[in-house]
């Protein structure tokens, strides 16, 4: 455990060097990732041209801004692919966005325990992504297998990345509390307040397929409810239409 955690607060110091250089010019969008983004990417596939460029642009942004590392494994394109893809979705309706409250992304092999442990068979590993704070503030942890899981399964309503950007955006404002301030005017906090409050008791009483981590507190219902919003939004739109009219005004999306 020493190990990581020595390893964490070299990230954590990396990190914010990096975060100090944030106006750094990006790259180009490499052009074998396109195809990549076709295959894996189910958003990015469905927009026109002239938006993938923009998506592409978006992307390498997000990837001069913020760093990327691995914990016992060899960051792969589909891995910075994937992770960008998450960051970009959830604003992509809005013409800028940076991720102040992010420096640095570790990806994990595989799911981890409140140690930040995944090769200790003694605790459960029930984590797959986490938005740190105290001494990670400032960084993601994310399971590698969780993240491609996320973009590979289109129909489990489920994608970790962008629950864990859902966080960052909701903590913009300085509280996780599932009300993003930062996107959502002030005139619509009540309603979406109330809206929010009567799904989690029906997801509490069975009575809804919203997933039941999404009942257990404000915030994890927005971040829920944005995985469902992106993975599925024609069934959100048919099977919770206030929930999928409110997102969308959220995250500045038309339709």
């Amino acid at each position: 455990m020493v190990y990581i955690l020595i390893f964490i607060l070299l990230v954590v110091f990396v990190g914010y060097s990096f975060y100090k250089m944030r106006d750094r010019k990006a790259e180009p969008f490499p052009g074998h990732w396109h195809g990549l983004m076709m295959e894996e990417v189910a958003f990015y596939k469905a927009l026109q041209p002239k938006e993938q460029t923009r998506f592409q642009k978006r992307t390498m942004q997000f990837l001069s801004e913020v760093y990327v590392d691995g914990v016992d494994l060899e960051v792969t394109d589909l891995d910075r692919i994937l992770l960008a893809a998450s960051a970009v979705i959830p604003v992509f309706g809005f013409k800028e966005w940076h991720y102040k409250n992010l420096s640095g992304i570790l990806i994990y092999p595989d799911n981890f325990n409140e140690d930040y442990q995944f090769s200790d068979s003694s605790k459960e590993r029930r984590i797959s992504g986490v938005v740190g704070s105290g001494r990670l503030e400032r960084q993601m942890i994310i399971s590698k297998i969780a993240l491609h899981h996320g973009f590979r399964n289109s129909r489990d309503k489920r994608n970790t990345a962008i629950h864990e950007f859902a966080h960052l955006i909701d903590k913009m404002d300085d509280r996780v509390d599932g009300v993003p301030e930062v996107l959502l005017q002030n005139v619509y906090t009540i309603p979406w307040l109330k809206m929010i409050h009567d799904e989690m008791e029906a997801i509490n009483n069975n009575q809804s397929d919203i997933r039941a981590y999404g009942g257990t507190s404000q915030a994890e219902f927005f971040a829920v409810a944005s995985e469902y919003f992106f993975e599925r939004p024609k069934l959100m739109k048919r099977k919770h239409p206030k929930v999928y009219k409110m997102l969308n005004l959220c995250f500045g999306l038309k339709g």
